[in-house]
């Protein structure tokens, strides 16, 4: 059996998708659906059961979780850069994670953590994921700091040889439509541009950069789930390590891939930066990934027209998109 948490959010009902795809329905699901719109996501996905967190929680809490498990794939935690509730954060997304990985350990189990990008903060001690720099690193929000915490106990814990704690990018991708304002851009202006609206990108601050110049690693949620799996089938690559494409590409690039994608000329305006992000806004993001070269991953990645071309015309193009979900 294996276990996914936040098994009906973006990332974690498409690791389901890729786990049905390899053969394995045999799935513990955990998650708070409440009134979401989440529940969607898992309609298409094989699996044996589902609990609400707060339930499995209180399993693990207990020590119950009896059955032999095969991995854990811990994407549960609040997810939002916004959130400004730090005490919900360092439950939900520190000690719960702290517990789970205990238990994992106990039982000799992979377990695979999802940390975050966001803990590269301003960008300005680069973006490797050695130990050396996730020491110094110093986030910029709550959410980051929530997932620094966590890489800083399993080193302290002398764990961090024995699980992966991956740091995802800027991810996009089918099942994603429930996010609200945490959806990537490219669903986002897709919308827009179905609506007549031209995309919208920020003027630059840093003359260093021209207007929807700055750049970011854009990566595939196909890709990700593609690696997490890799990561199952292979207990011996462990540590912080990054999930992106190793290929920064600018919000120009970006605008251009998904008109390309819709096969419509380009129309791109240029507003002003808001006062509150002038002097913060990150210009440059890049996963250093040569952990892959290290391990020996040779999983393949799409290139962003690619991967944008794919998400467009495969799913937000379609009537309903929850209806075509990652098949």
């Amino acid at each position: 059996m294996y276990i996914v948490t936040g098994g009906a959010g973006f990332i974690g009902s498409a690791m389901i998708w890729k786990l049905n795809q390899m053969g394995i329905d045999d799935i513990l699901v955990v998650d708070n659906l409440a009134s979401s719109e989440k529940w969607h996501n898992l309609v298409n996905r094989k699996f044996t059961d589902y609990l609400h967190r707060d339930e499995f929680r209180k399993m693990l809490e207990e020590n119950r979780l009896h059955r032999e498990i095969d991995g854990i794939i811990h994407l549960g935690a609040c997810s939002a850069t916004t959130e400004r509730n730090v005490d919900f954060l360092m439950q939900n997304n520190v000690k719960y994670s702290e517990m789970l990985c205990r238990r994992a350990l106990e039982r000799g189990v992979r377990f695979i953590n999802a940390s975050s990008a966001a803990t590269y903060g301003d960008g300005s001690l680069g973006f490797s994921d050695s130990i050396e720099t996730t020491l110094r690193l110093k986030p910029l929000n709550a959410y980051g700091w929530s997932k620094q915490l966590f890489d800083l106990w399993a080193h302290h814990e002398g764990c961090l040889g024995s699980i992966a704690s991956v740091k995802f990018f800027n991810v996009y991708g089918p099942n994603e439509y429930h996010k609200g304002d945490m959806k990537s851009v490219i669903c986002k202006v897709f919308a827009d541009i179905k609506k007549g609206l031209p995309i919208r990108l920020f003027k630059s601050d840093n003359p260093q950069y021209g207007d929807g110049e700055s750049f970011r690693d854009f990566v595939y949620v196909k890709d990700c789930v593609n690696v997490l799996y890799w990561l199952l089938e292979h207990p011996e690559a462990n540590g912080i390590l990054n999930i992106g494409s190793g290929k920064a590409r600018s919000w120009n690039d970006l605008a251009h891939a998904v008109y390309a994608a819709m096969k419509l000329p380009p129309q791109i305006e240029y507003f002003d930066m808001p006062e509150t992000l002038k002097g913060k806004y990150q210009y440059f993001t890049q996963a250093d990934m040569g952990w892959m070269e290290k391990y020996g991953c040779d999983v393949p990645f799409h290139t962003l027209e690619e991967g944008a071309a794919d998400y467009i015309r495969q799913y937000l193009m379609k009537d309903d998109p929850y209806l075509e979900q990652i098949l």
